[in-house]
């Protein structure tokens, strides 16, 4: 399972100072664990919670989750050293808040430049520089470690001076605009937190509308909504039937070089295919990963 096709329904955020909560995650079915140095780290603790994050991933017990550390922002005190550090902590990824330009991705790809191969670089997209270069940004992805997107609607917020309501109307536009842009550079994208931790009907309907926009998945500020968001990510099983119908109906020799067909009495194309394959190998990715 490479990183480009694998699940990413459910990322979910712990503080790196946060032991406990380290240890609790490795039994948690988040198909993403980021353990984060920057919002959830009060700053007398940055350099404690830094050593604790690359101890915690080179412990190992995450099973086949990505584990990634979100590093404070390069324009901090804490961000070079936090970059120069995890290049070598083992982690699948690094998370970097505050991305703007595609100067700040080069900026990252060159402080990662002693990390494997196989390291990703992350990016929050959380400011109103970055949704005016959000094509720029996304480009830097042929060139440089940059492989996922995660929106950060509460910073975008602030920044705007919106009011984030359970609709997210203000920010609908943006949301839709970092979508195209990462599917037009092959970027997975994460939709941003649901601040509704407790009522879990409130979260459910703002992941229902991340998946409506098209992300791969959410991110998560509490171990209640993996549950959820899973399932809302995961394929239904009224649509894995249809995929396969969709399949099997395509396969049969008298469809041989048709580009349309009916199914289950509507019209099919092949792009409905496609669509149909991607759904059943997600499918069956994520049962791997169970």
């Amino acid at each position: 399972m490479t990183p480009s096709d694998r699940p990413r329904r459910s990322a979910l955020y712990l503080p790196a100072s946060n032991a406990r909560a380290i240890e609790k995650a490795r039994g948690i079915p988040a198909d993403i664990i980021i353990l984060d140095l920057e919002d959830a780290v009060a700053p007398e603790a940055k350099e404690e919670a830094r050593a604790a994050a690359v101890a915690a991933v080179q412990a190992g017990g995450f099973g086949n989750r990505e584990v990634a550390i979100r590093a404070n922002g390069l324009d901090t005190a804490w961000g070079a050293a936090d970059l120069a550090a995890l290049a070598g902590s083992g982690a699948d990824a690094v998370l970097v808040p505050k991305i703007s330009t595609a100067a700040d991705i080069s900026a990252c790809q060159s402080a990662l430049s002693a990390a494997p191969e196989t390291m990703q670089l992350w990016a929050m997209i959380e400011t109103c520089t970055a949704i005016s270069q959000l094509d720029s940004i996304a480009a830097m992805a042929d060139t440089t470690r940059l492989s996922l997107w995660i929106m950060g609607v509460n910073d975008l917020a602030k920044e705007m001076r919106a009011k984030l309501t359970p609709e997210r109307t203000p920010f609908l536009p943006a949301l839709m605009l970092a979508v195209c842009a990462a599917r037009s550079h092959g970027i997975a994208i994460l939709d941003g937190v649901c601040n509704e931790f407790r009522d879990l009907a409130v979260f459910s309907a703002e992941a229902e509308q991340g998946l409506l926009f098209g992300f791969d998945g959410k991110t998560l500020i509490h171990p209640d909504q993996v549950g959820p968001c899973n399932a809302i990510f995961s394929p239904s099983e009224a649509e894995l039937a249809h995929a396969q119908a969709v399949i099997a109906a395509f396969a049969l020799p008298e469809n041989a070089n048709k580009g349309a067909i009916k199914v289950d009495g509507k019209m099919t194309e092949l792009l409905h295919l496609e669509q149909a394959k991607r759904l059943v190998a997600v499918s069956e990715m994520i049962a791997a990963l169970s």
